[in-house]
C-alpha cells in the first residue's frame, strides 16, 4: 500500500557574488617592475660607448 510522505521544503538557492573579471588575467601575467627591454639596452650601450669614445677622442693631444 502507497503511503502518504508530505512535500519536502524546497531548497532556496543563494546567489552568489559574481567573480571579477579582471583579476583572473592579472593573476596570469608577470608581477613586479618590469626592466628594459633588449632593444632599450643595446641602444643605452652603444650611447655609453660613443660618449667614452667621444671623451678619449677630446683627451688625446
Amino acid at each position: 500500500m502507497a503511503k502518504f510522505t508530505s512535500p519536502r521544503a524546497q531548497q532556496t538557492l543563494t546567489m552568489r557574488k559574481p567573480r571579477n573579471p579582471h583579476v583572473a588575467p592579472s593573476l596570469k601575467r608577470a608581477a613586479g617592475r618590469h626592466g628594459p627591454c633588449a632593444g632599450a639596452k643595446r641602444q643605452q650601450a652603444q650611447q655609453t660607448l660613443q660618449r667614452e669614445l667621444r671623451h678619449m677622442h677630446e683627451l688625446s693631444p
